[in-house]
Order: C-alpha cells, then sequence, then structure tokens
C-alpha cells in the first residue's frame, strides 16, 4: 500500500465530514486508507463516519488520549509505505494526494513533507514553514519582533519569512496539520512522543527525522484550507500556557542544560508577559465606555450642581456641601451604571433602549434610596432628576459618535442584512439559495454561475465576472456549492478574492452547514435571525443573578418547601452547588446538550414543564434547542413552578 492517511478527531463532526470528503477525492487513484481515530467525541462524529463513510478505518476511543499517543494508534495498524497526519479541519486539493506522493517518491532524502497551508479567508498561513525553536529562534517570535519584521533573516526565523512562500525549500520544522511522512524512517526513529498531550509533537518528530540524516521539505505546489489556523483562541492565556509548555518539554528533551535553563526562564517570562498584555487588553476594552461614562457623568453633574446653586439659590457655588460631589454623586454615577450594565447596556452590540431602561430603573433606585434617608442628607431630587437626564443624553451621545467614528453610520446595534453570492450551478445551487432565502438575514442573494454558458433568472453573471459583481453588488459573503466546484478552484478564487475582504464559506453537498472561516454554522445561525439566545453576556448575566435568588429564597424557606421536594438531602445540596456556581436550576439534558451553548450541570430539564407526560428523544431535544435559542427567565421560573418536587434531582 502507498499510502495511510491518519486523522486524529475529536468534536469537529463537520470539519471531519468535509475534509474526509476532499481525501477521498484527491486519492482516488492511489493505492490508500484512511485511518480516523476519535478521541471520544459526543458530537455524532463516529456514527456519522460509520454511516457515510464505511471504508474508513475507525479507532473509537472511550477516553480522549491526546494528539500524540491516537496518532500513535493509527500508526501501529498503517500498511503504507508513507502516513500523512492530517488534522480533520482541513481541505486538500483535488491533486494534492498524488503531487506530495510523487514528491517523495522523487526525493528519496525527504523524512517529512509539509505543504502551502491556507485558513478559510485565503491567507497563507505562516507555520506552512518553520524553524527550531531555539532560544536565539524563539526569542524575536514571543517578544513580537518577528511580528514586526517578518522578512527578517534575524528576526523572522521562527517562520521562514525570508523565504518565498511559493518556492519549494528545505524547512526543519513540518505542521502536523499536514505531515507526510516516509513510514520506515518513523520505524527507525520512533513515533509521536506521548509527553506531548497537544503543541510541541510536530516540532519533536522534526527534530527526530533530521537528527536521523533525512531531510524536511516545505512544497508549495499544492494547498491546503486549514481552518483553525487563524483561530482566535491563540490569544487566550490558556493556549499561551500550554503551547509554551510544550516548549519546555521540547527544550529540556534536545537542548544542552545551558540553553534548557535559558529556553526555560525566557519561556516563563513570556508566559507571563503574554498574560498580562491580554489581560490589560481585555479589562481596557471591558473598562473604555464605564470609565468615559464615568468621568463625563461626573463633569455634568459638576456643572449641573454649579448652574443649579446660580440660578435657583442665588449663591455662588458653595449652596452644596464638598460631601456632595465627593460621595452623594459618586454614589448615584455607580447606581445608574450597575444598573445600565445589569439590564444589557455594556454589552454588544449596542442597543440603546437597554442604556435607557439602565438609567431608568438606576433612577428608580436612587429616588427610593433617597427617600429613606435622613433629611441632612436629601440635597436635591430636581439634582437627582436633571444628573439622570445627562447620564443618558452623555451615554447616548458617547455610543453614537464613537460608532460614527468606525463605522461612517447610524446603524447602531442593528444585525447588518448580508449581501450573499452563491457560486454554483444546478439543484444544489438552488438548493442553497433556498435555505438562504430561509435564514431571514439575506438582504441580496445572488447567483453566479461556474460557466460561460447563459443561465435562466436569478443568476447575476458567471465566474468570469465576479470581481465586478463583488464591488457593483457590495458582496459580504461567497458561498462556494462543493458539489460543483473542485477545492483546487475554491482555493483558487480564494486568493485571488481575498483583496475584497469578502466572507467566504464552502456548503458541502447534502448538508444544511456551511464551513468559514474557523467556524461550523447552519443557515440560521450564520445568517443571524434575532432571537434572543441563551449564549448573549445579558441573558447568561440574568440568569446567574436568577439562580443565586431562586437559591436565597429557597434556603430561606427551606423548612416549608422541603416537604414538596422527592429528595430533600439532594435539595439542600443543589441550593449550595447553585450559590457555589456548580450548578444552574435549569439547563439542558445531558444526552441532548452537546452542539449547544455550555451551561453548568442542570438541576431541571426544559421537558420537566410537561413531567405528567412521557417525551421521546426528540422531544426533548427540540426542548432544549428552543430553550437555548430564545431564552427568558419566566421560562426558567415556568419550568422550576412545573418541576419543583424535581429541585433534589442529583
Amino acid at each position: 500500500m502507498k499510502l495511510s492517511i491518519i486523522i486524529v478527531n475529536y468534536n469537529v463532526k463537520f470539519f471531519l465530514e468535509q475534509c474526509l470528503k476532499s481525501v477521498f477525492n484527491s486519492g482516488k487513484d492511489l493505492d490508500m486508507e484512511v485511518i480516523v481515530v476519535d478521541n471520544n467525541s459526543v458530537d455524532s462524529s463516529v456514527e456519522m463516519i460509520r454511516e457515510k463513510f464505511k471504508q474508513v478505518k475507525l479507532i473509537a476511543n472511550n477516553e480522549n488520549k491526546g494528539f500524540s499517543t491516537a496518532n500513535n494508534q493509527g500508526i501501529n495498524i498503517a500498511a503504507g509505505e508513507y502516513v500523512l497526519l492530517l488534522n480533520p479541519d482541513t481541505v486538500v486539493e483535488d491533486d494534492t494526494l498524488p503531487k506530495v506522493v510523487q514528491f517523495m517518491d522523487d526525493h528519496h532524502d525527504a523524512g517529512g513533507l509539509g505543504v502551502k497551508m491556507l485558513d478559510g479567508n485565503g491567507r497563507f498561513l505562516p507555520e506552512s514553514k518553520r524553524s527550531f525553536p531555539t532560544p536565539k529562534v524563539a526569542f524575536p517570535k514571543i517578544f513580537g519582533l518577528s511580528a514586526l519584521f517578518p522578512k527578517s533573516k534575524i528576526f523572522g526565523k521562527y517562520h521562514l519569512g525570508y523565504l518565498d512562500n511559493n518556492k519549494t525549500h528545505q524547512v526543519e520544522v513540518l505542521s502536523g496539520a499536514f505531515m507526510l511522512l516516509r513510514k520506515k524512517v518513523l520505524d527507525n526513529i520512533g513515533y509521536l512522543d506521548e509527553d506531548f498531550f497537544m503543541y510541541g509533537e510536530d516540532i519533536d518528530l522534526s527534530w527526530r527525522i533530521i537528527k536521523a540524516g533525512y531531510k524536511n521539505y516545505y512544497y508549495p505546489e499544492t494547498r491546503i484550507i486549514h481552518y483553525k489556523g487563524e483561530s482566535t483562541k491563540k490569544n487566550s492565556i490558556n493556549y499561551v500556557r500550554v503551547f509554551y509548555k510544550a516548549m519546555i518539554i521540547f527544550a529540556r528533551k534536545h537542548f544542552s542544560k545551558k540553553n534548557v535553563k535559558l529556553f526555560t526562564s525566557i519561556i516563563n517570562f513570556a508566559i507571563w508577559f503574554r498574560a498580562s498584555i491580554s489581560i490589560l487588553d481585555k479589562l481596557f476594552k471591558k473598562a473604555l465606555y464605564p470609565l468615559l461614562d464615568i468621568i463625563i457623568i461626573f463633569l455634568g453633574f459638576v456643572f449641573i450642581k454649579s448652574y443649579w446653586e446660580q440660578q435657583v439659590f442665588l449663591s455662588e457655588g458653595d449652596y452644596y456641601p464638598i460631601e456632595y460631589l465627593l460621595y452623594i454623586v459618586p454614589a448615584y454615577i455607580l447606581i445608574w451604571l450597575l444598573s445600565v450594565y445589569f439590564n444589557g447596556g455594556y454589552d454588544k452590540p449596542v442597543k440603546f433602549f437597554r442604556i435607557v431602561r439602565g438609567i431608568g430603573v438606576g433612577t428608580i433606585i436612587i429616588l427610593v434610596i433617597y427617600a429613606l434617608l435622613p433629611t441632612s442628607l436629601r440635597f436635591s431630587r430636581a439634582l437627582i432628576l436633571l444628573g439622570s437626564l445627562w447620564a443618558l443624553i452623555s451615554m447616548l451621545a458617547t455610543r453614537t459618535i464613537i460608532h460614527l467614528f468606525k463605522h461612517k453610520n447610524l446603524h447602531i446595534g442593528q444585525e447588518k442584512p448580508k449581501r450573499v453570492l452563491i457560486v454554483g450551478e444546478g439543484e444544489e445551487a438552488k438548493r442553497i439559495t433556498t435555505l438562504a432565502r430561509q435564514s431571514g438575514n439575506c438582504s441580496f442573494i445572488g447567483l453566479m454561475g461556474i460557466s460561460d454558458r447563459k443561465f435562466e433568472d436569478g443568476y447575476i453573471g458567471n465566474i468570469n465576472q465576479i470581481n465586478e459583481i463583488i464591488e457593483i453588488y457590495k458582496i459580504d459573503d461567497i458561498i462556494f456549492c462543493a458539489s460543483i466546484m473542485s477545492s483546487q478552484k475554491i482555493m483558487d478564487l480564494m486568493l485571488t478574492l481575498k483583496k475584497h475582504q469578502v466572507n467566504f464559506k464552502i456548503a458541502p453537498p447534502d448538508s444544511s452547514f456551511i464551513i468559514g472561516s474557523n467556524s461550523i454554522d447552519t443557515f440560521g445561525d450564520l445568517f443571524t435571525i434575532n432571537i434572543n439566545g441563551i449564549n448573549k453576556p445579558y441573558n447568561r448575566r440574568n440568569k446567574r443573578l436568577f439562580d443565586l435568588l431562586i437559591a436565597g429564597l429557597l434556603l430561606i424557606s427551606l423548612p416549608v418547601n422541603i416537604f414538596f421536594v422527592n429528595n430533600k438531602w439532594g435539595l439542600v445540596k443543589n441550593i449550595f452547588s447553585v450559590i457555589f456556581n456548580r450548578k444552574t436550576w435549569v439547563g439542558y439534558h445531558p444526552n441532548h446538550s452537546n452542539s449547544l451553548p455550555k451551561l453548568k450541570n442542570p438541576v431541571l430539564f426544559p421537558s420537566d414543564i410537561f413531567s405528567h407526560k412521557t417525551l421521546n428523544s426528540k422531544t426533548c431535544e427540540n426542548l432544549d434547542t428552543l430553550y437555548a435559542r430564545d431564552y427568558k427567565i419566566e421560562n426558567d421560573l415556568s419550568i422550576i413552578g412545573k418541576g419543583f418536587k424535581f429541585l433534589g434531582r442529583n
């Protein structure tokens, strides 16, 4: 057998399906086998493989064994002369597999081979070619110098930015996303090091290939799409920590003691440095609006107070004591800001009615507190009302000005309808068009043919006119019909059209989902319908407050309500589990929650509202989906009321 392809999968069913289709299309003339090792996915990946790809050799683990161990499981049963380690979130070109196999046949000194990788928007991924992360190479990468000087032979060595992306080169490190290896070399040097659970194993293996006297090649004559290549998670603190810890394992294994100590010091400092930058960046972004609001409202209050003293009390600014500005006004501002926050006024996208509601509620709270204060602390209701008006005007004006500066329009808080171009022909193009129309958020949908022939109504041109059509119709998203177009043609177009800054999506045949840049969306998610999803920060926050309120009420009334619950001790445990944020009162049934936004372990399920009926699995799943897509606190309240006796459920 010529080629064994090993794909390790973990909860990326839709990516995997697209990947397998491209693999079998590319290798249709090769003597090859495909081995999928599933690391205990819960998204029906295994069922999908068994149903749609019976020719795949499947290893279904009952736990997540990690990338290295799972790949080794596949290599152990691989029969091919070459072994390709391939990520499931990739799409290969129609000629990728024959070309890379031929290259290895022609270059007997090659131990491993990587190819040119593009992200989901057609941009070149620099990790297609890399150097070993020695201290000299890693330092500029860690501290951002490689990003500032990518073409420099000194600072840009990590990603070899000074080498032509379109020419074949001998390189040091191959990417684990696409790593073609000579099987006899693997048998000689050993398989992947299982000390690396995730990240770093490709660097370690590349090092051992070169140490064994073979060469690693970067081969750009064929390309793949690697959707996760531009993942925003790479900016997370957890990613920084896990990735750089893997680098330390590599250094301890292969570097001298002197270099290990230096490298470890650099890495530990880098983790602290990157984490600090990430935290400060997030804090600044979250605190920007509140800080502006505090400053502007306070300055406005100073002016209002001064004006009121002069015009009403004919005073020169000493009618109200200094404590009024030092303590009372900041207290007012704090109440208004907290009220706006809990009403979703600081969530994105900006919604003016949330700010209005927040200021209104905050003003009522201030007036109630004012009425309860002793006379000596009641300074002026008029200033409260004038201050609330100023707080409202200033908040709305600030958001409007910032939005105008950034977007040059007044569509504040509105979901912009998408202008969509569907590239394809025949029944498949019509099917995708129908799904897009049903999504409800497309202001324009145009069809584009891929041949030169004339088309019926609905088509606005052919592929040769695509640049002009994007400009004229101001296209936002382009959806390629994968059953009509080859992956090679799709990649060619992505590279050609990336200058337009449109979003690219691929619609696999006979599917209701779309694969886009680092994402999987159903049509209802991709073309966003205005629903009140449970994953919105506003709803997450309100759900948590509701959980705490119910927990408090149940705790206070425990001597009474405990008699109405089936599992009395379970109720007590659940109350404290909710208080300490280990559980939520209402969530999804554990058998149906895999594709829905994550929630804490629930006590009750939406199906408990029909506790007197026996519901089938599909109905329960639909109830979970409806609960997640259109969340309301009253729904939680109703479910708790109907399922009260189950509040002690373990």
